[in-house]
């Protein structure tokens, strides 16, 4: 992790992205929480939650999206999760996934976002792979980094789009709200599919099985 906050100034113009409208796209969310809605609970400054939050010293809505299913699902719930030295796969707890579903959505307009996806474009904010790359105990440090691009890139910045890094071949992003205007996504059609049931369990297990990964076990006598 870099040992240093952010410059005062950036190094270099930041290049944006544009997602267009109509892509599709996919969300693993908290089975209570509306597939387009955006989270409005602030991370802890240092310690829980996710790489590009808000926080209680600079509050936004976000939400996080994959580019795939594979890298919705992997980076939610594949993160931090190493292979044993035998290589098994690995076992999914069940509390990490029983309360959520994934969804099938699509943009409704052109999203103007700040491209992390090259060397060059990681340099233009100062940084390089570890921004987008490093594991959460890091998580404290990038979430004020992206505050500080957020800050110093003003309104055309409706988020970040990054390489996943559990799923290397596509990509992730986050929206911010306070900049995307009203309703920038929609459902794509088909319905979510809640994890936690046992349809959706089978479905979860069947994208996890390229990458090694498995549900633990049901307890005994726990049937939906």
């Amino acid at each position: 992790m870099p040992k240093y906050p952010p410059p005062d100034v950036l190094p270099g113009k930041p290049n944006r992205a544009t997602l267009p409208a109509g892509t599709p796209v996919f969300r693993v969310h908290t089975t209570h929480r509306e597939a387009t809605g955006f989270n409005s609970r602030a991370a802890h400054p240092f310690y829980y939650g996710g790489r590009f939050d808000s926080t209680t010293y600079e509050k936004y809505g976000f939400l996080y999206l994959g580019f795939s299913v594979g890298a919705a699902v992997c980076e939610v719930l594949l993160r931090s999760m190493p292979f044993d030295s035998d290589g098994s796969p690995r076992l999914l707890p069940r509390v990490a996934f029983e309360r959520r579903s994934l969804s099938f959505l699509r943009l409704t307009t052109d999203i103007e976002v700040v491209s992390l996806m090259s060397g060059t474009d990681l340099a233009a904010v100062a940084q390089d792979t570890w921004l987008v790359h490093t594991e959460g105990a890091d998580y404290p440090q990038t979430r004020d980094w992206g505050h500080w691009i957020r800050r110093r890139t003003g309104p055309w910045a409706q988020g970040f789009v990054w390489p996943s890094k559990r799923e290397p071949a596509d990509r992730v992003a986050v929206l911010f709200q306070d900049r995307c205007g009203t309703a920038p996504l929609e459902s794509a059609g088909p319905d979510p599919v809640d994890f936690g049931t046992r349809r959706g369990e089978e479905w979860l297990n069947g994208v996890l099985a390229p990458y090694r990964a498995h549900t633990a076990p049901r307890q005994r006598g726990r049937m939906l």
